[in-house]
């Protein structure tokens, strides 16, 4: 075992998504539907990320991340899909002492996001640790 899997109770709990397109906006409802107190900043949203931020009234900030944007958040989401951004977020986030996870990217990750089965009371996480995350898509 590479990762040790666990739940997080993220109600009401302070998280940072960075991103711009389709995947921060899934990942914005998957934060959202836990509960967590979403931050979203992007420097260039796109509609996705628009339409889903006003769908769980959530305002999206445009504009670059900053390093007081690491303040007060317990976990750190990144969804830029730009290796540069990417690359910068993780290791900004780092040096903040936070928990961080780049879509995509585990190797600038401290953790991955599973693919998820939720019917009501009994939830699934499924995990390749970031290897194949088709596979495990498929396998949910």
């Amino acid at each position: 075992m590479r990762s040790f899997p666990l739940f997080l109770k993220l109600q009401g709990r302070p998280v940072l998504l960075a991103g711009s397109g389709a995947a921060a906006a899934a990942k914005l409802r998957l934060l959202a539907a836990a509960g967590a107190r979403v931050r979203v900043v992007a420097a260039a949203p796109g509609t996705e990320l628009l339409q889903a931020s006003a769908a769980v009234t959530i305002a999206c900030e445009v504009r670059p991340i900053t390093a007081a944007d690491f303040d007060g958040v317990d976990l750190v989401i990144g969804a830029e899909g730009a290796e540069e951004a990417d690359r910068a977020l993780s290791v900004a986030a780092r040096a903040a002492g936070k928990l961080v996870n780049i879509v995509d990217r585990p190797d600038l990750s401290d953790f991955t996001m599973p693919a998820i089965v939720d019917r009501d009371e009994i939830v699934v996480a499924i995990s390749t640790d970031g290897a194949s995350p088709v596979l495990a898509h498929r396998v949910r």
